[in-house]
């Protein structure tokens, strides 16, 4: 999956799978999660934030299904 970069202190980059509904996160420390059942808007929604690494954890982090990939 292709990630963007962030400019964000906790978080490196993101990317997203329409088909699959899966936000992959690249978190600074290195560690990459995917959460599962995610909509293309609330990507976009992170992708577009002031603040992406607020909008991450109101509406994402604790609101999904997730999986360590690394």
């Amino acid at each position: 999956m292709e990630r963007k970069r962030l400019n964000v202190t906790n978080i490196r980059s993101a990317g997203y799978d329409a088909r699959g509904r899966v936000l992959e996160i690249e978190f600074a420390n290195g560690g990459i999660m995917q959460y599962t059942g995610v909509s293309e808007e609330i990507y976009r929604r992170l992708m577009n934030a002031p603040s992406p690494g607020s909008y991450f954890q109101d509406q994402i982090e604790e609101s999904f299904t997730v999986r360590r990939v690394r």
